[in-house]
């Protein structure tokens, strides 16, 4: 298999039909890679671009994130999930100034111990921010190499991920990808999102498609081999929706676990959900129930009852049940980009503008 001639296609491929993204710049600035990296980890890319946009407008560089709260940081967040991912950046931007003077590492040690900095983001930031030659292996990137080596084994699996990223190692000692590294990965990652996808892929259009296994022996559908998904686990929810002239009253969540740090009106989760919350909230009992709806992450699949009642007196206190403050929010905060709520909090509060 002439891996030399297969490189010399992927870059000639790529530099006539990369996409124009706004991290893709020159010279390559390495924390805009790192922040578009972790922001596309899990989400998709027309997501991202705005997201994009507006940080870097807000925080150019790493001393001005690490000089920004947390609620700013996780509020220019909302929407994109994965909130670990935001306090992450933020705790690296901290150490960055720390200890580098607030320029990001180019020592793939240095880089490596930065809070959020797996594998993945090591050789995304040390190939595309700093052009060292480092390899990488994401969704598309996995797709890519099982098809083209047809590997068996599901990327998943620890057998799976040991074999794509020996090989990934393996292609960047072909002189022409160790020469342009920052290509040579950009390459292997948007042929995968616009050529080699998970149905349907272009293999008429792919420069690389007469190296390729999979395709020889006619099992590109069938590769890479998928793990049998998991069932979303059903978790019934209640929430209390407290209303003042059209506000409501709002708790944020703890820094570790599900949504952290991020605000909601109160709640319990499990099948006991409105008697563990009237254990704390009695005056739930005098609340309407609205009509329930339904909230999918991940692995979870939560049926939520809101119970809405307009608030006469004094708001609660919500630190028994582990917020750690409270404020009130007005639907057209909750809407906003910057609101620093779930996604949950903001469709559960949005039921108060639709009355």
């Amino acid at each position: 298999m002439n891996d030399a001639a297969r490189a010399d296609a992927l870059l000639t491929w790529f530099a006539a039909a990369q996409r124009s993204l706004p991290w893709r710049q020159t010279p390559p600035d390495p924390y805009a890679t790192l922040v578009s990296e972790l922001m596309l980890q899990q989400t998709r890319v027309d997501t991202v671009v705005p997201y994009f946009h507006r940080w870097m407008a807000r925080w150019p560089d790493l001393a001005s994130l690490a000089a920004a709260t947390l609620d700013e940081v996780r509020a220019a967040w909302t929407g994109l999930g994965y909130y670990n991912r935001a306090r992450n950046l933020h705790r690296a931007a901290q150490a960055v100034v720390a200890r580098h003077g607030g320029q990001l590492p180019a020592d793939p040690a240095a880089l490596a111990a930065l809070p959020g900095v797996g594998p993945y983001t090591l050789g995304a930031v040390r190939s595309i921010g700093f052009g060292q030659p480092a390899a990488l292996v994401d969704g598309n990137v996995a797709r890519v190499l099982s098809r083209w080596f047809a590997l068996d084994a599901p990327p998943a699996s620890g057998a799976g991920r040991r074999a794509l990223w020996a090989r990934a190692e393996s292609l960047l000692q072909v002189p022409a990808a160790r020469a342009a590294p920052s290509e040579w990965n950009q390459g292997l990652m948007e042929l995968g999102a616009l050529v080699c996808t998970p149905k349907a892929p272009l293999c008429d259009r792919c420069p690389v498609a007469p190296w390729c296994l999979a395709l020889a022996q006619g099992r590109v559908a069938e590769l890479p081999t998928r793990t049998p998904k998991k069932r979303a686990t059903p978790v019934a929810a209640a929430y209390l929706l407290l209303v003042r002239d059209g506000a409501v009253w709002c708790g944020q969540r703890p820094e570790r676990g599900r949504w952290a740090g991020l605000w909601e009106p109160p709640a319990a989760e499990g099948p006991d959900a409105h008697a563990a919350l009237a254990r704390t909230l009695p005056m739930i009992h005098d609340a309407s129930a609205l009509p329930p709806l339904t909230h999918t992450l991940t692995h979870r699949r939560y049926t939520v009852t809101p119970y809405l009642l307009d608030l006469q007196r004094e708001p609660p206190d919500l630190s028994p049940l582990g917020y750690t403050a409270s404020r009130w929010v007005s639907p057209d905060e909750a809407a906003a980009a910057s609101s620093g709520l779930s996604r949950l909090a903001q469709k559960l509060v949005a039921t108060i503008s639709a009355r």
